[in-house]
């Protein structure tokens, strides 16, 4: 069997070219129906999903604000109740200052190395605590009152356990030292020096503290006074 082809070539060309010139545009049409509908479904996710669980949203704040509002005296209670957790937590978080009498009264020198104390400043935002006091055997009485300061340490429990003792001063600077006359007319040696303390000594966790110098020591948080002889009132020259 003979076929004879008398369709010329640029023809066929043209057939072709229509043939893939539809199939185009059909694809076209298919991919704008298809980004069309992606289009509709997210419009109606974000104006009627969203908007409705907005306006449910709404409902519930509004309908819990109703309750509270029915509430006597919120305002109020609200506050007080910011407040007491406040004062609870900054009294958890106290300093015992109490502890600086016992540590006074064991790191004081006393008999001719007597130690009379003028000024004693406790600063938790450096952890210092600065002394300013005059001693009338000069400076015998004022090394020994460093030196009583330095081998003094804190013994102390945390939770029960007994915890390892620490040294209640870190470092010690002398401050101004000069010879003047007392209100009695006594020639005494002024001085100021300041340490560093460990923060053990005044945190309220550590329980059942006991100051223990050189020579004595004493149980924190005592009923028992500091005696009055270690301070003095007079303003001196």
């Amino acid at each position: 069997m003979i076929e004879i082809n008398l369709i010329p070539d640029v023809k066929l060309e043209l057939l072709k070219a229509r043939r893939q010139r539809r199939m185009v545009i059909s694809a076209a049409i298919l991919t704008s129906i298809v980004a069309g509908a992606v289009v509709v479904l997210l419009a109606l996710y974000a104006f009627g999903v969203q908007t409705v669980a907005d306006t449910l949203a709404n409902g519930n704040i509004e309908s819990e604000n109703k309750k509270l509002s029915k509430v006597k005296d919120l305002s109020k209670t609200l506050t007080i109740q910011n407040q007491l957790e406040q004062l609870s937590r900054s009294q958890s978080d106290k300093n015992i200052t109490s502890r600086l009498f016992d540590i006074i009264s064991v790191t004081v020198p006393e008999g001719k190395n007597a130690v009379t104390i003028k000024r004693l400043a406790f600063k938790s935002e450096e952890s210092t605590i600065d002394i300013e006091a005059e001693a009338t055997n000069g400076y015998e009485a004022l090394e020994v009152f460093k030196k009583t300061i330095g081998q003094t340490t804190f013994q102390y429990n945390v939770d029960g356990e007994a915890q390892e003792p620490v040294k209640i001063a870190t470092a010690i600077t002398d401050g101004e030292r000069r010879y003047s006359e007392d209100d009695q007319g006594r020639q005494v040696l002024r001085f100021s020096i300041s340490f560093t303390y460990t923060e053990e000594m005044f945190k309220p966790d550590s329980e059942d503290g006991r100051i223990v110098g050189p020579n004595k020591q004493k149980a924190t948080d005592s009923a028992q006074g500091v005696p009055t002889s270690l301070f003095s009132s007079g303003g001196g020259n």
